[in-house]
């Protein structure tokens, strides 16, 4: 791994973790020691006004280190694997020219795939073929859906939740317009070499019941007191615009869809903490499973002593 560190290539660093790992604190502690720019890796903060329930980084945060993908698109706009990946390249370049260390940092490990890995040649989107699949859900459910999909392409449904709509859809989309499970199509991709090297280091708890700890704590300071503040108040404010709708990407995002529906009437306060706080979890179980596929990511508990302090221990022991 040292020799990585010569290569002619300029050097990054990623930064890669569940929910609640630590992953902006650790970052910070880097910054503070050597000069970094950070990169956002993650699909919820790219939104602007939407800053409680993604957990953003603060105005202070933000003023001590700069910060790229954050507040670039609105809520009512998506933002794919491919316009992420093209917009890391681009900055991961001039932030090396600048003399800086680029810091990948964020929980959406598709992105990290599709940075890595390069993007799929998979056959695009068909209305008519969507729209067939969304009729047939809404007959027996996306769970039902995703029991299809497992039996046609059982390696990709193993990394999708019963519930994900949009991923399973697009999955049973893939194999009916081309005849093959996407996880058959993905195998024959091949990987791209990155114009720079990349040092991934992942923030794993040694213990899985105190990151749910954690995920709770942080729901609840989202959650705030009263839904006159929190992350209810900012769904509020965001419906009121009157042009979003539950159905987009944005308003997907964990914690907002649960708001969503307690503005509608259809939970209580009670269970939008809970049903919040599950869904929070179960997207840290899709992260962890994510990390485990990656092999050359180097662990370090995030529950440690010293997590920051033991990425840079690292780093400079590689560079040795």
């Amino acid at each position: 791994m040292a020799q990585h560190l010569n290569d002619v290539r300029p050097l990054a660093v990623a930064i890669m973790g569940p929910t609640a790992s630590g992953k902006t604190a650790a970052a910070l502690r880097i910054a503070r020691e050597r000069p970094c720019e950070i990169i956002s890796v993650d699909s919820a903060p790219v939104y602007r006004e939407m800053d409680i329930g993604t957990a953003k980084p603060s105005l202070d945060e933000l003023a001590a280190v700069p910060h790229h993908l954050i507040d670039i698109i609105d809520p009512l706009d998506a933002y794919s694997v491919m316009q992420f990946r093209t917009d890391t390249l681009r900055l991961v370049a001039e932030i090396s020219a600048r003399g800086r260390l680029p810091l990948l940092v964020g929980g959406t490990m598709m992105y990290f795939k599709g940075l890595v890995a390069g993007l799929d040649d998979l056959p695009t989107a068909d209305a008519a073929v969507r729209a067939r699949l969304d009729a047939e859900a809404a007959r027996i459910g996306w769970p039902g859906m995703h029991d299809k999909l497992r039996a046609l392409d059982p390696v990709t449904a193993a990394r999708l939740a019963p519930n994900d709509a949009q991923r399973i859809n697009r999955a049973l989309e893939i194999i009916e317009l081309s005849g093959q499970p996407m996880s058959a199509l993905l195998a024959r991709r091949e990987q791209p070499e990155l114009p720079f090297e990349l040092v991934s280091f992942a923030l794993e708890p040694s213990d899985r019941a105190v990151l749910h700890e954690r995920i709770a704590l942080r729901f609840d300071q989202m959650l705030g007191d009263s839904d006159d503040e929190g992350i209810v108040a900012e769904v509020a404010r965001l419906r009121a615009r009157g042009d979003l709708s539950p159905n987009l990407p944005s308003m997907r995002c964990v914690g907002y869809r649960q708001s969503w529906d307690y503005l509608d009437g259809r939970i209580d306060r009670a269970d939008l903490r809970e049903t919040g706080i599950i869904a929070t979890r179960q997207l840290a179980k899709r992260q962890l499973t994510w990390l485990r596929a990656m092999p050359e990511r180097i662990v370090v508990d995030c529950l440690g002593r010293d997590p920051s302090g033991e990425i840079l221990a690292q780093l400079q022991g590689l560079q040795k």
